[in-house]
């Protein structure tokens, strides 16, 4: 593998092991066809208590692009991001769920999609959710644009590339992983959107329900409304 690879992918892992070893496959084809040997996949473990880390060196030891990142504990989503943040070799990051719902096959497609951007961000065309899901996710993304006064069409469609700089200012808080947008807009980075395949899950269990997530981001919304206030740009003249 090169020592400075074209894109780096950070998949949060918590309890997957079912649909782990599929996911890995399907992502590192997608990613060996596009950028050769120029990749790599950073498989943050975070705390599983199942057999998740031994599926993820089963199929490391097939691809040598994949790495396995041990998290001491369980700190969620946005810490195991942070850690793949900090451990990532290329300038560009992307970033997916370890369910299979994103499609690998999107990547490509908004590597070329970027443009002279900084960052862009999937949003789900057509959701393979149930339809408490779809309309909850509607419903938060309207209120959190109304609050925050963005455009980001689907915040919590996780598959995004963006440039590794961005995340240098981030802190791993809980809820970090929800408002990357807001936080790289504070930063005056240039966002694009586009649509992205989404696929039933094929294995496992969600980590998230409707009211949980809302409980989890409410007082979030406030707390980044008034950090977006107080920002402050400071650069050389």
């Amino acid at each position: 593998m090169s020592d400075t690879p074209a894109l780096s992918v950070i998949l949060p892992v918590y309890n997957e092991s079912e649909a782990i070893i599929p996911v890995l496959k399907e992502l590192a084809g997608v990613l060996e066809k596009r950028w050769s040997s120029h990749w790599e996949i950073l498989a943050v473990n975070d705390g599983s208590n199942d057999d998740t880390a031994d599926k993820i060196l089963e199929i490391a030891a097939q691809y040598p692009g994949i790495r396995l990142l041990n998290l001491a504990q369980n700190v969620g989503q946005s810490g195991a991001l942070w850690m793949g943040f900090r451990e990532a070799k290329s300038d560009w990051i992307a970033t997916l769920d370890a369910d299979g719902q994103n499609d690998p096959a999107d990547l490509p497609g908004m590597w070329d999609g970027i443009g002279d951007a900084d960052a862009i961000f999937g949003y789900r065309a057509e959701r393979k959710d149930t339809w408490s899901k779809k309309m909850g996710s509607k419903l938060a993304n309207g209120v959190r644009n109304g609050i925050l006064k963005e455009e980001i069409r689907d915040t919590g469609c996780a598959i995004k590339i963006f440039r590794k700089s961005l995340t240098f200012r981030l802190m791993p808080w809980n809820g970090m992983h929800r408002f990357l947008g807001s936080l790289f807009f504070m930063q005056q980075a240039k966002i694009v959107q586009q649509p992205v395949n989404h696929r039933p899950r094929s294995a496992g269990t969600s980590k998230y329900t409707n009211w949980g997530r809302l409980k989890k981001t409410w007082w979030d919304l406030f707390a980044v409304r008034w950090l977006r206030s107080r920002y402050v740009h400071v650069k050389l003249k």
